[in-house]
Parts: structure tokens; C-alpha cells; sequence
């Protein structure tokens, strides 16, 4: 198994809550092609890169979600400027424009992404930090990577869970890359992601998880009615409150087991 990818027992057809029906067929199709145009104007700008001002990025995320049909929600504190780590669970590849919504950041991404047509150069142009999942050598040379960015003052965002989860459940976060923060000496943000129904309900139909391809995801996220994103933004933990990356990491940790609805035994049962 992939130091970087734990697997989660959350599966598509065992986690994720039934399409809509037919009739919200006209209504999906224009939110999908709404949100297709809000990342088409996103691909036209990566080129400018950090010359735009954090305020229009942070609502051009925001609106992503929106053209989806979904409600946002941020709540919390306030992220702080300079080098911060970022660290989020992982449900949804709605989480990436979220977590954009509460600071915009250089975001770390698995070394396949590189490869794929169009999408690849454009994450590359875009700051993307890349990780080699598969090459435990090449770990100390990531983590060192993402200390000098901290360095530099910028953000960076990760999802330590290393893999997806249908929102009922949770991983743990791994130590890894809280090391950058001890070695950067930057604060750690902890952000906590929920996706619920409007009369307050879990929601799993956002989940992208297991052999779910994107668009599947996307359709029943653009299908559903009354999906709301919650994006808790928790204090942010300073740097030398925690010694060691365990430590850091498991008070970083979002959420736990007593907050969600169903538990890892649950799922697997």
C-alpha cells in the first residue's frame, strides 16, 4: 500500500446517497455549465498567478461551489497572513475551492496529476507542490520543499488524510507534513469541512471516493437540492505549542468520531 494513499473503506455504492431523479436533469445541466465557465475564467487567469489579490480568488471559490447549487458556509477564525500550513479532511473535490475560500494557497497534489493532459501544465503553472506517493525516499525532499515555500511566506494547503471519505467518516491525519510546519517554524490552520442537507441532515452526495470517477461526483452534487458546504475554520495552532509532528498533527486533527454519524466499523459491517 502507497505510504501517501491509506485506503478508506468508503465506496460509491456502499457511502453515497442515490442521484436525483429525472427531472432535475435541466436544472444539473446548467449548474454543471456554470460551474465549467467559473473554472474555464480560472485557466484564462493561472498565468497571472499570484499577481491577483487574495480577496477575488477567495470569491471566484466561492462561487465555484455556488454554481453547483450549493450554500457556503465559513465560520470560525480568521486564517493570518505569512506562512501557514493548511490542513483539511478530505470529502469532496469541492474541498479544494473551499479551503481556496478561506485562504488562497499553494496546494499539494499527488505526482499523477502532473501527467494529465491539460490539467497537469496547468496545475504546475498554477504553484501546485507535487508528491511522489509511492517513493518513501523522496519524502524527506517533499517535506523540505514545502518548509521552503512556508519560508518564502506563503501557504501551502494539504489534506493529510491521504485519501478521500464519504463524510460519515474520517481518517487520521499523518505526520508527515506537519514537519515542514516544525521546520518552518509557520503556524498550523485547522479547517473542518461538512457537507449537510439544509434542514441540518449529513449529506454523502458530494463524496468523490473509491472507483467514483469526477463526473459522477459533479452530477450528483449539480443533481441535488439543498446542499449546504460548512467550512469551520479552527484557531490556529502556533508555531512551538507542539514539539513533534505527532503531536502536531492529532491537534490538528478535525473533528472527531463522536461529531460523525457513522464510525469506520459501521461502514465496513
Amino acid at each position: 500500500m502507497s505510504v501517501w494513499l491509506p485506503g478508506a473503506p468508503c465506496t460509491p455504492r456502499a457511502c453515497v446517497e442515490a442521484r436525483a431523479s429525472a427531472t432535475a436533469v435541466p436544472r444539473a445541466v446548467l449548474r454543471l455549465a456554470a460551474v465549467a465557465a467559473l473554472v474555464l475564467a480560472g485557466v484564462v487567469l493561472t498565468p497571472l498567478g499570484g499577481r491577483i489579490p487574495a480577496g477575488p480568488v477567495k470569491r471566484w471559490c466561492r462561487w465555484i461551489v455556488r454554481a453547483a447549487g450549493v450554500q457556503v458556509r465559513i465560520t470560525g477564525a480568521t486564517a493570518p497572513a505569512g506562512g501557514l500550513l493548511l490542513v483539511a479532511n478530505h470529502i469532496s473535490w469541492m474541498d479544494i475551492p473551499l479551503l481556496a475560500a478561506v485562504r488562497p494557497a499553494r496546494m499539494l497534489a499527488k505526482s499523477e496529476i502532473r501527467r494529465w493532459p491539460v490539467a497537469g501544465p496547468l496545475a504546475a503553472r498554477g504553484g501546485v507542490l507535487f508528491i511522489d506517493r509511492d517513493r518513501l525516499r523522496a519524502l524527506p525532499g517533499t517535506v523540505a520543499r514545502i518548509a521552503d515555500v512556508l519560508r518564502s511566506g506563503q501557504a501551502v494547503a494539504v489534506f493529510p488524510e491521504g485519501s478521500t471519505w464519504c463524510g460519515r467518516a474520517q481518517g487520521h491525519f499523518r505526520r508527515a507534513v506537519f514537519q515542514a510546519a516544525l521546520d518552518a517554524q509557520v503556524p498550523v490552520q485547522p479547517v473542518h469541512i461538512r457537507y449537510r442537507l439544509a434542514g441540518g441532515a449529513a449529506s454523502t452526495a458530494p463524496a468523490f471516493v473509491g472507483e467514483d470517477s469526477l463526473l459522477a461526483s459533479m452530477w450528483r452534487v449539480v443533481s441535488a437540492r439543498g446542499l449546504v458546504a460548512e467550512v469551520e475554520v479552527r484557531d490556529v495552532i502556533p508555531p512551538g505549542r507542539h514539539l513533534d509532528r505527532r503531536a502536531l498533527a492529532r491537534a490538528a486533527q478535525p473533528g472527531t468520531t463522536a461529531e460523525l454519524d457513522w464510525t469506520h466499523a459501521a461502514l465496513v459491517a
